[in-house]
């Protein structure tokens, strides 16, 4: 497999050309700026605001055990929302037009316990570009070996239960980027088949002195401050994550491993033949697009199809534009796959889970038995 897959179409996609044309035109016949604008300002001040407040009130020593886990759950839900909402446009360069205002935003990355710089590059370039591809994208390798999600990966006999199993270990997501994942990548000779960047100097000593800075705030002065045992704050720091990294979990598996969705491989060549455009609509999915409350809690991550086609705009502005892509690709006779709610997606997900492994791992015992 070729450690540099090229999308060999990449130039000839007529849908894209005419679905970015259609959405310049937009942006221009209304006068809007594709980045953020008054009720975007407002969410995250709204999201800071939340954050901010209930760790004070945490650390305030006022409150009883109870009240204070049930806090540590919500700053774990709104430090998803702020990956969600703040950090993850931030990075894009949707935020603003204003580089340093972009990288003031993405530190906020830090302080809830992840690398922009690492996640720039496993997201931004890597996942962006590969999506849904086997041995590319990372992204589809939740924990391998344990969850399987595409058909390349070799079927085991722990993969029967993963449709009972899998949302636990989603909620190990947080905890995994917050004490490893970052150290992991950061350090990997490549991501998927990606050759990691020679990083820059100063890169080194931002990851260890954000972390640094996140473990003194969010474990060593809770311990000196907070009247509790050692005991009563572990439950409260995993209690955060597992909230923080279910919910980041199921956001991202429902974009990406849903019905309808594609896992393709490249040729023999190692390149994908169809156009990179065609090929996010044909891996990525929206779901609950007109739900009003998953808009403002995502950050426009329900409505990856827009996202992975213009991550440049920011999230606020994809309701307007999804009409338009939707429109487009149906000119082209292309996909535009959508679950009409949050529901709806988790049981198609569900189905997949299923179908990766109990269904394949029956197909696997029948061929073997024939």
């Amino acid at each position: 497999m070729s450690s540099k897959l090229k999308f060999t179409n990449s130039n000839k996609s007529e849908f894209f050309a005419t679905a970015r044309l259609r959405v310049e035109k937009h942006f221009q016949d209304n006068n809007i700026p594709k980045h953020a604008n008054k009720a975007m300002w407002g969410k995250i001040a709204f999201y800071l605001t939340g954050f901010t407040t209930l760790y004070l009130l945490v650390m305030s020593n006022h409150f009883s055990l109870s009240t204070m886990f049930i806090m540590a759950l919500l700053i774990g839900v709104f430090s998803a929302f702020i990956g969600f909402n703040v950090c993850h446009d931030a990075i894009h360069g949707s935020l603003s037009p204003n580089s340093r205002v972009n990288k003031i935003f993405s530190f906020i990355f830090n302080l809830i316990g992840a690398s922009p710089y690492v996640w720039n590059i496993s997201h931004n370039v890597v996942h962006h570009t590969y999506t849904n591809i086997p041995g590319h994208d990372e992204d589809i390798e939740v924990a391998p070996g344990l969850i399987r999600l595409t058909e390349d990966e070799k079927v085991n006999k722990l993969h029967r239960f993963q449709h009972l199993y899998a949302f636990g270990l989603y909620s190990l997501a947080s905890l995994s980027w917050v004490l490893r994942k970052d150290f992991v990548k950061f350090f990997q000779k490549k991501i998927g088949q990606h050759p990691t960047p020679k990083h820059p100097k100063r890169e080194y000593f931002n990851l260890f002195f954000y972390k640094a800075i996140y473990y003194f705030l969010f474990i060593a002065l809770p311990l000196l401050v907070l009247d509790i045992t050692w005991w009563q704050f572990l439950i409260g720091f995993i209690g955060l994550h597992l909230a923080e990294g279910l919910v980041m979990g199921l956001v991202f598996q429902l974009a990406h491993v849903v019905e309808g969705t594609d896992f393709p491989m490249p040729n023999t060549s190692g390149n994908m033949e169809e156009a990179w455009a065609d090929h996010q609509m044909r891996t990525t999915a929206n779901f609950a697009s007109d739900s009003k409350i998953a808009g403002f809690l995502l950050g426009g991550l329900n409505r990856q199809i827009e996202h992975h086609l213009f991550p440049k705009v920011c999230h606020i502005h994809y309701p307007a534009i999804s009409h338009i892509v939707k429109q487009t690709a149906q000119e082209f006779d292309l996909p535009y796959i959508e679950s009409p709610t949050f529901t709806a997606a988790l049981k198609s997900h569900y189905r997949m889970l299923k179908k990766f492994g109990q269904v394949a791992y029956k197909q696997q015992k029948l061929q073997v038995a024939n």
